[in-house]
């Protein structure tokens, strides 16, 4: 019987390290995520009826082929349509999402199968109630930081506002489900600890999930799951290095001024509420529709500069997903 960990909060928040340090354990398979729930539950409408045979296993195909196309390869692992189908004996999405991520624990031996991809928790209802009782990580980082990170990423927005907004949408949410579900199935991990004392925040971890804790979680960069997802993308560059402990408050000299004040005039309460120190008193700064228009334009404009400057190479591996859902937004007409 295996069980699940699905990261929760916002990404940019070092959830690729802690997965890449939490897959050193052989009880635990921590791929990296193709983001299944995020990907295809906006397409879901256009499959029809998935009680219909056809449907469902055109679905089941499409995420299989999702998967078998990620940027970051699962090691040791090519799904087969047949395969994933044969093992749902539910017709939804979350069950194919599950069985995939069954088939990579099986494959590694391990007993906890882990999902990173931290937009899910837009879907935490369709997870509690297939019945999966994911433990959750809520992992979260000031979010000027992640804002920042955000910035130089070839995903994602792009702008101050949208990012702030982003951040503490996902942080409320996440603290919501903290209330909703048992406390034996939650943990807090704030990014700044784990980077400055690694060793006792994985202990704790290991001791909530019931798994040994080994000092090669510590040596994570030298794993073959580091090499390979630096190697796919400038997104993860830092996974093969040692922990850097001083990768924090970058956003002190890299954001401006004027960043921050509309950073902490969206989401400054939240930025305090997790423990984060303000640092403009601009708490009821106005921003008007004038302003969220020009956010908005800018948001676009410096998505478009991003995407015109970022490394050939790993444009090149997000090539083929991206071409496979435009096919299928075509034929599911969304």
């Amino acid at each position: 019987m295996f069980r699940a960990i699905q990261f929760v909060g916002t990404q940019r928040s070092g959830s690729n390290l802690l997965r890449v340090m939490l897959n050193q354990s052989p009880e635990i398979a921590a791929p990296h995520p193709p983001h299944i729930l995020k990907t295809f539950f906006p397409l879901l409408a256009g499959y029809g009826d998935l009680q219909q045979d056809d449907n469902f296993y055109q679905l089941v195909a499409d995420v299989c082929e999702w998967v078998n196309r990620n940027p970051v390869p699962w090691e040791n692992v090519t799904l087969k349509t047949e395969d994933i189908f044969a093992a749902c004996t539910n017709r939804t999405l979350v069950e194919i999402f599950q069985r995939i991520y069954e088939k990579k624990a099986a494959i590694k031996g391990a007993r906890y199968w882990c999902c990173k991809s931290m937009e899910s928790i837009y879907y935490v209802k369709e997870l509690e109630v297939s019945g999966i009782r994911p433990f959750y990580i809520y992992l979260y980082r000031d979010g000027r930081d992640v804002a920042l990170s955000f910035m130089k990423a070839v995903v994602g927005p792009k702008h101050i506002y949208h990012l702030a907004q982003k951040w503490l949408t996902e942080q409320e949410l996440s603290l919501q489900l903290k209330e909703q579900v048992a406390e034996d199935r939650f943990i807090e991990v704030k990014y700044e600890d784990l980077i400055s004392n690694p060793e006792a925040l994985l202990k704790r971890l290991c001791d909530k999930l019931d798994v040994a804790y080994s000092e090669s979680m510590l040596q994570y960069f030298k794993s073959q799951e580091s090499r390979i997802t630096a190697e796919s993308g400038n997104m993860w560059k830092n996974v093969v290095r040692p922990i850097l402990p001083n990768n924090h408050h970058k956003f002190l000299k890299e954001l401006s001024l004027d960043e921050i004040r509309i950073f902490e005039a969206v989401a400054g309460e939240m930025l305090v509420k997790l423990g984060y120190e303000r640092i403009t008193d601009d708490r009821d700064i106005a921003i008007t529709e004038d302003d969220i228009r020009r956010f908005n334009q800018e948001n676009e404009k410096r998505m478009k500069q991003v995407l015109a400057s970022a490394d050939p190479v790993e444009l090149a591996r997000r090539k083929p997903q991206e071409d496979l859902l435009e096919l299928l937004k075509q034929r599911v007409s969304v």
